[in-house]
C-alpha cells in the first residue's frame, strides 16, 4: 500500500515532537535530582520555604534549563527517533513509496520550525518574568549569589553629565569617592565630590556625605560650597552600578533593549553581556533547523552497530554547538566581533557542516 505525503506528514511530526518531550520529562527529572543534591545544605541552612523551593525556584528554572539546551534535545530526539526508523527499514519503505528524501524533510522542518517558535516564545515572554524570580530566590537562599563590590565605575548618565565612583558596596548600597562633572561645550563648569554616596531607596536619591562642589566660570573666580550631607537627584539607580548576566536574564525584550542605550550613552562596558543576551535570544532558538537537518543526515542509514554510534555522534555534536555558543562570547568580550556577529558565527558554522552532510547522506 502507497504511503500518502500527509499520513507521513503526521507520522513523523507525531514522532518528534512526542520525542522531544518524552526526553525534556527524562532529563529535567535527573537534572533537578541532582540539584537538589547539591544544593541541599543551602535550603536547610537559609531555611528556604518548600513552597518557595517549589514554585519560585524549581517551576522557574525549568523553562531556564529547557531553553539552555534545547539544541541537545533537538538534536538528540533526531537522532534517536530516525535511527531507530532506519534500524527497521521504515526509511527505505519511505523511499521505495516514490518519495523524495528531500520531501521527507518536510515534516521534519515543520517539527523543527514549532520547536523554533516555542523557545523563542520562552525567550522573549516566559523566560525573562521567570528568571527575575529564580535569580531572587537564589539570590537570598543559596550562597554565591550575592551582590558584591564593584570597583572604578565610570558613567555618562546624560549628555555632558559624567559620574565616576571608585567603589560601590551593595551590601549597603553605598558609593566611595563619589563625584559628579558637569561639561558644557568641552568646558568642565562644575565638579561635585563626596567621600560617600547613600542610595535612599525610598525618596530615589543619592545622600551624599562630606561633599564639596566646585563651579567654574570662565572668569576663573571659581565658587566652592561644601557640607555635610546634600540630597541629590541624578539620573543613576543603584541597580545600574550591578548590572550582571543574571540581571539582564530578567529583562523584558523592550527592557533589554532600553538598557543598551542607556548603557551605550553612559560608555558602560556592560553593555556587552545585555548584547549577548539580545542576540543569543534570536540565535538559540534558529539552530533547531540546523540541527534538525544534521541530525538526519547522520542518522538516515542504516548502521551495523544499531543506533548507539549515532547517539553518541549526536551527543558529542551538540555539545560541541552549545560549548561553541558559549566560547562565541569570547569574540564579544575582547572586541573581535560585534555581537551581532559573534553569537551566529556557531550557527553560521554548524549550517555549512549540516548543509555538507546532507548533500552526502544516502537518498
Amino acid at each position: 500500500m502507497e504511503l500518502k505525503p500527509r499520513l507521513l506528514d503526521i507520522y513523523i511530526i507525531r514522532k518528534f515532537i512526542l520525542t522531544f518531550f518524552i526526553a525534556l520529562i527524562l532529563i529535567i527529572g535527573i537534572v533537578i535530582i541532582f540539584d537538589i543534591s547539591e544544593k541541599i545544605d543551602d535550603f536547610v541552612s537559609k531555611e528556604a520555604p518548600l513552597k518557595a523551593i517549589i514554585f519560585d525556584y524549581y517551576l522557574n528554572f525549568i523553562p531556564y534549563f529547557v531553553n539552555m539546551f534545547s539544541p541537545l534535545f533537538v538534536f538528540i530526539t533526531v537522532i534517536f527517533f530516525t535511527s531507530k526508523m532506519a534500524a527497521d527499514s521504515e526509511i527505505v519503505a519511505i523511499l521505495s513509496c516514490g518519495i523524495s528524501f528531500h520531501r521527507m524533510m518536510v515534516p521534519y522542518i515543520i517539527s523543527a520550525t514549532l520547536i523554533a517558535i516555542l523557545s523563542l516564545g520562552l525567550n522573549l515572554f516566559v523566560i525573562p518574568r521567570s528568571n527575575e524570580i529564580r535569580v531572587e530566590f537564589e539570590s537570598k537562599y543559596i550562597k554565591g549569589h550575592n551582590k558584591t563590590t564593584v570597583r572604578d565605575i565610570h558613567y555618562q548618565i546624560a549628555p555632558g553629565e559624567f559620574v565616576f565612583v571608585e567603589s560601590f558596596s551593595s551590601w549597603n548600597n553605598t558609593a566611595h569617592r563619589f563625584t559628579l562633572e558637569k561639561v558644557e561645550k568641552n568646558r568642565l563648569v562644575s565638579k561635585l565630590s563626596a567621600q560617600t554616596a547613600v542610595w535612599d531607596s525610598l525618596g530615589g536619591c543619592w545622600k551624599l556625605k562630606k561633599y564639596f562642589i566646585r563651579d567654574y566660570s570662565s572668569s576663573l573666580s571659581d565658587q566652592v560650597r561644601s557640607g555635610a550631607q546634600l540630597d541629590t537627584v541624578i539620573d543613576l539607580s543603584v541597580s545600574d552600578l550591578y548590572i550582571q548576566k543574571g540581571a539582564v536574564e530578567t529583562l523584558s525584550y523592550k527592557d533589554l533593549n532600553r538598557l543598551i542605550d542607556v548603557q551605550k550613552l553612559r560608555g558602560d562596558e556592560n553593555v556587552k553581556v545585555a548584547l549577548i543576551e539580545k542576540h543569543t535570544r534570536f540565535a538559540l532558538p534558529f539552530s533547531a533547523f540546523i540541527l534538525t537537518i544534521m541530525g538526519v543526515a547522520l542518522s538516515s542509514k542504516k548502521r551495523r552497530g544499531g543506533i548507539g554510534w549515532n547517539i553518541g555522534i549526536g551527543i558529542a555534536l551538540s555539545f560541541s554547538y552549545i560549548l561553541f555558543l558559549r566560547f562565541s562570547q569570547m569574540f564579544v568580550y575582547t572586541d573581535f566581533l560585534p555581537p551581532g556577529i559573534a553569537l551566529w558565527v556557531p550557527n553560521i558554522l554548524f549550517a555549512i557542516i549540516a548543509g555538507f552532510l546532507y548533500k552526502i547522506a544516502p537518498k
